[in-house]
């Protein structure tokens, strides 16, 4: 057991470090979501110029929503991630099957460790400046802190699981980036990124609420901002903890099919 999590916390330090090798593209990033999240606050803070509330959210718990999540961008979504995948087209997806650790276990650790990078160098700095142009809601609640911790790192994990899904596209087909892109537009649409779901009108609502993809990016954010509290914020961690469990057995599943594909065939 502690050999295991010690094989667990190399592998997620082995993410938080490549990513840290490069911290010129961090700089780049902070600049690029800072920008991006100006944008999308003058935005949506436009909405509120004739009304006081909007699905829920007042304006300042909106602006925060738009920090929040700008700051979330990639700790829990990993544009183009694609680690898995060329792993299988290259062939190394054999040496990995030969391993004490199954693939999936550590590619998870590894993307754990990298979502620790992205949250503190890409997350906290476009929100701090975020905050100090526009009136934000942070909260004072210790419990609320932990409740929101607890959540983001579902989030990456429940979103860790989805990437899998059309990463093992690759054991049945040369490219991936179709499924990937499909993906990508319909995450962003309905994780709540764009604009909150409760914006949406009911009957897309009822849709986004059916998917996973509010567990990804939603749920931790209104933690935040107080749109979940109490019973409600109980019930959003465990919806993520649902979510986490259906697509982590589907995943698995569906990469042991692949696998079984890849031996048939003497890959």
């Amino acid at each position: 057991m502690l050999d295991a999590l010690r094989a667990d916390l190399e592998m997620a330090r082995r993410g938080y470090a490549r990513y840290a090798a490069y911290p010129g593209a961090a700089v780049a990033g902070i600049f690029t979501n800072t920008v991006f999240g100006f944008m999308r606050a003058f935005i949506i803070l436009a909405l509120y110029q004739q009304r006081d509330s909007v699905g829920g959210y007042d304006a300042r718990a909106a602006v925060t929503y738009v920090w929040v999540g700008q700051a979330l961008l990639m700790t829990v979504w990993m544009w183009g991630w694609m680690d898995i995948a060329v792993r299988i087209r290259t062939g190394d997806i054999a040496s990995d099957l030969v391993r004490p650790v199954h693939p999936l276990r550590a590619a998870l650790a590894f993307d754990l460790g990298r979502s620790v990078y992205h949250i503190v160098f890409r997350g906290i700095p476009p929100f701090i400046v975020g905050a100090a142009f526009f009136p934000v809601r942070v909260p004072s609640d210790p419990l609320v802190w932990l409740a929101f911790m607890v959540s983001v790192a579902l989030a990456v994990t429940v979103s860790f699981f989805f990437r899998v899904l059309y990463n093992v596209v690759a054991f049945w087909t040369t490219d991936v980036r179709g499924a990937m892109m499909i993906g990508g537009i319909v995450a962003n649409l309905f994780s709540g990124f764009l604009i909150p779901v409760s914006f949406f009108p009911d009957w897309l609502a009822a849709i986004a609420r059916a998917t996973p993809f509010p567990s990804i990016v939603q749920t931790p954010i209104d933690i935040f901002v107080g749109a979940a509290t109490g019973p409600a914020m109980g019930g959003a961690i465990a919806t993520q903890i649902g979510w986490l469990i259906v697509l982590g057995v589907f995943a698995r599943w569906t990469f042991g099919l692949g696998v079984r594909r890849l031996v048939v065939q003497g890959g």
